[in-house]
């Protein structure tokens, strides 16, 4: 049992498994926090182009014959 315990703290199969589940996990908390920071940003800007373009109008000239 003792030579199974000293065999089982020194294999390190599934150390790269567990590094690249911990990376994964901190990119996706990154990305969380990335989102969070720049979605009231785009809100704002959003709200804003929909202003400046709900009054705007479009004149469309089809040459000798424009349509009224």
């Amino acid at each position: 049992m003792i030579k199974f315990i000293k065999n089982f703290r020194k294999d390190e199969d599934g150390a790269v498994t567990v590094d690249w589940v911990v990376l994964t996990a901190a990119v996706a908390a990154l990305a969380g926090v990335a989102y969070t920071s720049i979605a009231s940003g785009v809100d704002g800007i959003a709200g804003a182009t929909d202003t400046a373009l709900s009054g705007a109008s479009v004149n469309v000239n089809l040459g000798s014959n424009p349509t009224p």
